[in-house]
């Protein structure tokens, strides 16, 4: 940990050192900002709650030198492993096989164990040079003026009083930050009381390495072969059912021995909670900005609370650097909500119909046993299961080409990541190519007329000619035809491309006005 600056003043405050706020202070930390991080907490809680982190995360630690550590302490699906919806048998409805590599470099699905994540992401964080940490201090006032936001923090010694040119608050569901800002969640209309049960096996069992969404009419349930030695299982409660009655022992047990006998496991963890789906009206206020659970909560069906959050914190990584510089105005900044809420939105609602999808099957399942008919869905509703179709949804809107975006376009999506050869016959992941800010990827040379040529100047805009490399695995959009160009913001999203209508000039006089650039 670094010592305080003698004022106290940062560039960004990160209230909360979970894996998001953990992940924040390391990126806006490699951007260069000075960052001081405030958890209330002594040390990472001990038990397990997200479970999965997309590939694409892990991508994000690439320019950091963090990927490979962190995909070190995953367990990825494995080839032939799946996840999908079930029948009460556990008779395969339909689903997804797991992927050994996806779009992003990276194998999509890995399995973790949280406690271990969050103490790695911590340590490093708290290592950082420019990474000044309070732990065991909570933040007890708070107010954002023109030029800072000012804090103070209570904790073991007394009252600390610090400001940052900028807060980003990743204090979890009950975010005091967003509740002190009297900011309200706004429904998408899914509210029920699930049973959390997670285990640790201790002797040889028969259970799968899968994702089940086990649609029962007796009980919903999933289950999770999460991390070796864990497993994890999800019960809804029926009507009537307290807390009290499902966490006690006996129900635990009585639950998980259609899965495997008592002798195999031991209960590590037994908690009720309410899957809730919200996103928050306001992600913004001033130089006050929400992350994570803070801003958005989703029921697990999709594994992307945690990586929805870190999500947040890669969008702001790049650009709080750009503001804070004095190369693009604030108003760059009113992009963060603009970009990362629908795209939030998207994925819990997705989350939300994979629970009403569940519902359904349980249903049919139900009509099935009576011998009556079997309501109805829309064909579209299937949509909703994994490995039917379905992708990330895009950005569309903030700092990309609006008219560009599309199901099947580049522009708002995370351009796919192949292993490469170069002329002198070395493999890499793309990326490594690219460097840390904003990136031109031609096929085949580009110029810029004077104008452009000092705004790609000063956002150190490198420029990849893929024409001259060998492409090992995977592939690049199909708009990266010979000739053309694709814009690369830093998170690797597409800004726009080139076409006969839109030059690489036009492009870059775009994505200055789109940055409020301000040279």
């Amino acid at each position: 940990m670094s010592s305080a600056t003698p004022n106290n003043t940062f560039d960004v405050a990160v209230v909360g050192l979970g894996p998001v706020g953990s992940l924040g202070a390391i990126l806006f930390a490699e951007a260069g900002l000075r960052v001081v991080a405030l958890e209330k907490q002594t040390d990472v809680w001990p038990l397990p709650r997200a479970v999965n982190l997309d590939g694409e995360i892990i991508r994000a630690l690439q320019p950091v030198g963090l990927a490979k550590p962190v995909q070190q302490l995953m367990q990825p699906l494995r080839p032939g492993e799946r996840a999908g919806f079930v029948n009460s048998r556990r008779e395969w409805l339909f689903g997804g096989d797991a992927r050994p590599i996806g779009s992003n470099g990276w194998q999509p699905a890995n399995m973790f164990d949280q406690p271990e994540l969050d103490a790695f992401l911590r340590k490093t964080a708290r290592c950082h040079p420019n990474v000044t940490t309070y732990i065991s201090h909570e933040v007890t006032r708070f107010s954002s003026g023109k030029e800072q936001v000012e804090i103070q923090a209570v904790g073991k010694d007394g009252e600390i009083s610090l400001s940052a040119s900028y807060l980003v608050a990743c204090d979890g569901a009950n975010s005091p930050t967003r509740k002190a800002l009297g900011i309200c969640w706004r429904d998408l209309g899914y509210d029920q009381d699930w049973l959390v049960v997670d285990v640790e096996m201790i002797r040889s069992h028969g259970l799968p390495n899968e994702v089940m969404q086990v649609c029962d009419p007796d009980r919903l349930h999933t289950f999770v072969a999460t991390k070796d030695p864990f497993r994890r299982w999800e019960f809804q409660l029926h009507a009537g059912e307290t807390a009290e009655q499902m966490l006690d022992h006996d129900t635990v047990h009585a639950l998980l021995d259609p899965w495997t006998p008592r002798d195999t496991y031991r209960l590590r963890r037994t908690a009720v909670y309410q899957f809730h789906a919200a996103v928050a009206d306001k992600w913004q206020h001033h130089r006050i900005f929400l992350a994570g659970d803070s801003a958005h909560q989703t029921p697990p069906f999709l594994g992307q609370g945690m990586n929805s959050g870190m999500r947040d914190v890669i969008n702001l990584a790049w650009k709080l650097p750009l503001v804070k510089s004095g190369c693009c105005a604030m108003e760059l900044l009113e992009t963060y909500q603009a970009e990362r809420h629908d795209h939030v939105h998207d994925l819990v609602s997705w989350a939300v119909e994979m629970g009403h999808l569940m519902q359904h099957m349980a249903d049919v399942e139900a009509a099935e046993r009576l011998a009556i008919e079997p309501p109805q869905m829309e064909r579209t509703s299937l949509k909703s299961g994994y490995g039917q179709g379905r992708e990330q949804p895009p950005i569309r809107s903030g700092i990309v080409v609006t008219e560009q975006v599309s199901n099947e376009g580049a522009a708002g999506y995370l351009l796919p990541q192949p292993v490469v050869r170069d002329g002198q016959g070395r493999e890499m992941l793309f990326d490594e190519l690219l460097g840390a800010k904003f990136a031109l990827v031609c096929n085949g040379p580009h110029t810029f007329d004077e104008d452009t040529t000092s705004v790609s100047r000063a956002l150190e805009i490198q420029m990849v000619d893929v024409s001259k490399l060998e492409i090992v695995r995977g592939k690049f959009p199909a708009c990266l035809k010979q000739g053309e160009a694709l814009l690369l913001r830093p998170d690797r999203i597409v800004f726009g491309h080139t076409n006969a209508d839109v030059s690489a000039d036009t492009l870059l006089t775009r994505l200055a006005d789109s940055l409020k650039f301000l040279g």
